[in-house]
């Protein structure tokens, strides 16, 4: 078996793999700023696999995002606003919130993918991927060709991340995925 074997097999189950270190880790995240830039990523063998690569213009953050209901929380006391029985409930997911953070945090880069890296009770933890698509190295690489176009600089706000699309139903194809193009909305309008 090769590193990135050994690294992705220990992160199936990383409490069991490496619990000491889990909890040290866990410890010092809590104590930390809730995005924090990183030298390198936390899972290379994941990082890798979604279009990290160790060169200037490629850049790791860290996000925590917290728990809980992503419901409005009910107002108790005084006036009783016009909007009163309207409870949101988010159709996003804690990795897409935790990727617009970030775009908001690092408005001159542009986000290319996420990842899980731990939760707790309270937290959880993702790490983000992000491009600087203004870097000259970036500007030759073929890989990283296509996010230098303009309407691929804001693609987190427009659901056009990997996460986004999937809250969005747009993983499959076929049969049983006929109402999630061009969107769910759309598909409302139309009948």
């Amino acid at each position: 078996m090769g590193v990135y074997k050994h690294i992705k097999q220990a992160w199936k189950k990383p409490k069991d793999s490496m619990p000491e270190l889990w909890r040290e880790r866990l410890i010092a995240w809590r104590k930390d700023p809730v995005t924090v830039k990183l030298e390198k990523p936390t899972r290379l063998d994941r990082a890798r696999s979604l279009g990290y690569k160790a060169k200037q213009g490629v850049i790791v953050v860290r996000q925590r995002v917290k728990r809980g209901g992503h419901r409005r929380p009910q107002i108790k006391k005084g006036r009783r606003p016009k909007r009163y029985g309207v409870r949101l409930d988010l159709s996003k997911n804690y990795k897409q919130i935790s990727e617009e953070r970030v775009q908001k945090k690092f408005v001159n880069l542009t986000v290319l993918n996420s990842y899980w890296v731990a939760e707790d009770g309270k937290h959880y933890w993702f790490e983000v991927i992000l491009i600087d698509p203004n870097h000259p190295v970036i500007k030759t690489d073929k890989k990283y060709k296509w996010l230098l176009d303009k309407k691929n600089q804001s693609r987190v706000f427009h659901g056009k991340t990997s996460t986004a699309r999937k809250s969005r139903g747009l993983r499959g194809k076929g049969k049983g995925y006929e109402k999630s193009r061009p969107s769910r909305r759309a598909n409302l309008r139309r009948q």
